[in-house]
């Protein structure tokens, strides 16, 4: 264990009301890729920018082109927890961590056993029929090629946050709550650069903030404790 795992170690067991907010640094020791990096997703090359292809007027105006490159970079199958994702969820048996907030899709921390999890983008696994407003599965997007149709004829679109869309206001304002009810706050594999889900820490009032990230952050000088070391092998060796 390093040193400052230790400190973390050392703080987690001072504190009992706990909350977890993560990016796409969380996902990727199971494999997945993140957005920013040098082989992330933006610094590949398509036919159109990724953000572009995300967007909620790329959705609408070109659907196929959309699925193609959804199914093709935004779904992972096979994909399992990571030690970040158990840790979390042990954390949460024992009743210090209070909540999960994350900003990846995957649905990993409720693979995990997380019960308490805000999605601030959605997830892969839900998705409705924009015509009757039927709930689907995973499945019904992966089982087939093309744009994904219900059985009423109507589109069936994902239920993650587009580019252009606003997140959904439940979702953020039970996130907000967690924040601001927490003693301690540990951020993880974000740039925290995103808003508004970055802005989100101006909520905490608490005493111990932590940054876990292989790059500085803006907050990294309001934080107690920065780590520069992968989240999954520090969450785990503090909680494990």
């Amino acid at each position: 264990m390093t040193g400052t795992q230790a400190k973390l170690k050392d703080l987690i067991s001072k504190h009992n009301d706990i909350v977890f907010f993560g990016g796409a640094g969380v996902s990727t020791e199971s494999g997945i890729p993140d957005f920013r990096s040098e082989d992330g997703l933006y610094s590949q090359k398509f036919d159109y920018p990724p953000e572009t292809m995300l967007s909620h007027v790329f959705f609408f105006s070109h659907t196929k082109e959309f699925y193609d490159f959804y199914r093709a970079k935004m779904i992972c199958p096979g994909v399992k927890p990571n030690k970040a994702h158990l840790a979390l969820a042990k954390l949460e048996r024992e009743g210090k961590l209070k909540a999960v907030i994350t900003q990846n899709i995957d649905g990993l921390h409720t693979a995990a056993g997380s019960k308490n999890v805000f999605e601030l983008h959605g997830s892969v696994y839900r998705n409705r029929c924009l015509k009757c407003g039927r709930f689907f599965g995973l499945d019904a997007i992966t089982g087939c090629s093309g744009v994904p149709k219900c059985v009423c004829g109507g589109i069936i679109k994902p239920e993650v946050v587009l580019y252009g869309e606003q997140l959904e206001s439940n979702t953020v304002n039970s996130a907000v709550s967690a924040i601001s009810q927490s003693d301690m706050l540990i951020v993880a594999g974000t740039s925290l650069t995103v808003y508004p889900a970055a802005g989100f820490l101006n909520c905490f009032n608490g005493d111990s903030l932590v940054l876990i990230n292989r790059d500085p952050t803006p907050y990294d000088g309001r934080a107690d404790l920065v780590i520069r070391e992968k989240v999954g092998e520090t969450l785990w060796e503090c909680v494990g």
